[in-house]
C-alpha cells in the first residue's frame, strides 16, 4: 500500500503530516516505511533524526564520444530530442546535465564512436528510528533533474508495507513520477485562496492519473469554508483538520514530532488515521 502525501505548493504542512502519520502508524503496530521523495529539499529526517545505516550513489549514463572514431557526421546531434549534443567544428560537445540517458545517440552513431559512462547525480540514504525504516533521496546541488533519484528510491518500496511517501510540492515531473504508483493520495492544503488554487491544480493532476485522493486542511481557522465548499462541490473526502497553532509551529521549528509532543495534534492525527482506515479498510 503506497500512500502519497502531496501539496499544491510548499509550506502547507505536507512533511508535518507525512512524518507524523508514518510514525504514528508504526506505533499502532502497522508495518510502515517512510520515504522522502522531495529530493531537491528533503527535510523529513530533521524530525526523525535517524541512525543512517546505508548510503548509495545514484548514477545516470551519459554519452562519451571518441575523438578517434568520430567522423563528425552530426547524426547524434540531429537525433537527440533534448539538445544535449552539439557539433562544433571537429568536436561533439556533450551537455551532461540536460542528457536524459536515453541512449539514442549511441544507437544511431554509424561508426560506434559513442559509449556511455556513469555520472553521479545524487544519493539515497536509509535510516532507522526505533525499528521504523526511513528513506530519503537527495539530488546533488546544481543538478536539474530529480526523476532518476526518485526512480532509484522507488526500488526500496516494499509491497507488504504501508509506504508513506512525502512528495515534492507542486505538479512537476518529479511529482508525476512519484504518484504514478500511489494507491491513495492525501492532499494537504491551507484555507486560503492561494491554497485552493494550488489544490485544484493537484486534483486535476490526480484525476488525469486516475489516483484516489482525499484532503487534509492544515492551519485550520475561520476560513476553512474556502476548502470545505470546494470539497463538497467536487465530492472530495475531507479526512480532518489541523488547527493553526503558534505552539505547534514552535515545536515544528525545533524539529519535534508533534504526535509525541503536542496533545492536540496527536488527537487530530488520530482522527485522520481513523478516516484513512475507513477509506482504505486497513
Amino acid at each position: 500500500m503506497n500512500i502519497a502525501i502531496l501539496s499544491g505548493k510548499g509550506g502547507t504542512g505536507k512533511t508535518t503530516v507525512s512524518t507524523n502519520l508514518s510514525y504514528r502508524l508504526s506505533k499502532l503496530g502497522y508495518n510502515v516505511q517512510y520515504f522522502d521523495f522531495d529530493v531537491e529539499e528533503p527535510n523529513g529526517f530533521i524530525f526523525f533524526k535517524p541512525k543512517i545505516e546505508k548510503k548509495e550513489d545514484v548514477d545516470v549514463l551519459v554519452p562519451k564520444v571518441s575523438s578517434l572514431l568520430c567522423g563528425f557526421c552530426g547524426e547524434c546531434v540531429k537525433k537527440c530530442n533534448f539538445n544535449a549534443l552539439a557539433l562544433a567544428n571537429d568536436k561533439v560537445l556533450v551537455f551532461e546535465k540536460i542528457c536524459h540517458s536515453c541512449g539514442l545517440c549511441k544507437l544511431v552513431c554509424p561508426v560506434g564512436a559513442i559509449s556511455e559512462e556513469k555520472r553521479t547525480i545524487g544519493v539515497l540514504e536509509q535510516g532507522i528510528v526505533e525499528d521504523f525504516p526511513v528513506y530519503r533521496g537527495m539530488l546533488n546541488i546544481g543538478e536539474p533533474m530529480g526523476v532518476p533519484v526518485i526512480k532509484a528510491l522507488k526500488s526500496k518500496i516494499k509491497k507488504d508495507c504501508i509506504n508513506v511517501i512525502d512528495c515534492s510540492p507542486g505538479s512537476s515531473c518529479s511529482v508525476i513520477s512519484t504518484v504514478q504508483d500511489a494507491d491513495y493520495c492525501i492532499l494537504v492544503t491551507e484555507p486560503t485562496r492561494f491554497g485552493l488554487n494550488d489544490l485544484k491544480i493537484t486534483v486535476d493532476l490526480l484525476k488525469m492519473l486516475g489516483r484516489s485522493y482525499a484532503v487534509v486542511i492544515n492551519k485550520s481557522n475561520e476560513d476553512d469554508y474556502i476548502i470545505e465548499d470546494y470539497c463538497k462541490e467536487e465530492d472530495i473526502s475531507l479526512l480532518g483538520k489541523i488547527p493553526f497553532s503558534k505552539d505547534m509551529a514552535i515545536k515544528y521549528s525545533r524539529g519535534e514530532l508533534l504526535v509525541n509532543t503536542d496533545k492536540c495534534f496527536k488527537e487530530r492525527m488520530s482522527d485522520i488515521i481513523y478516516e484513512i482506515k475507513k477509506e482504505l479498510m486497513i
